[in-house]
């Protein structure tokens, strides 16, 4: 289970956004992927955690760029020139709240 979740996690966060780039920006999809794939600059926050990485915290609600003021934030670019940041940052907290999901299981 451990490995298929992994698996699922990177998939999400690296391959599935230029799938959606291609498919729904097809005609700047390159342009889309590389915006998409930036927005995982957003796990910078996790440096500043103790311990950097715990297998069995769920980033979202925890650390600073995962939290729900911030997720509002990231919704609310959906509305302005930043689109496309907004819906990267949103696919990846989607990954990640997937992610919690799946470790709610293996972590008890």
């Amino acid at each position: 289970m451990q490995l298929f979740t992994s698996i699922l996690h990177y998939f999400l966060h690296f391959i599935a956004p230029i799938f959606i780039a291609y498919i729904f920006f097809r005609d700047k999809w390159k342009t889309v992927s590389i915006i998409f794939l930036l927005t995982m600059l957003v796990d910078l926050d996790h440096l500043l955690a103790t311990p950097i990485f715990d297998p069995c915290r769920c980033s979202i609600g925890f650390h600073l760029m995962h939290s729900w003021y911030m997720i509002a934030l990231y919704f609310l670019l959906l509305f302005t020139k930043l689109r496309i940041v907004g819906i990267g940052l949103l696919m990846h907290m989607l990954t990640d709240q997937i992610d919690c999901w799946m470790h709610g299981y293996t972590c008890l």
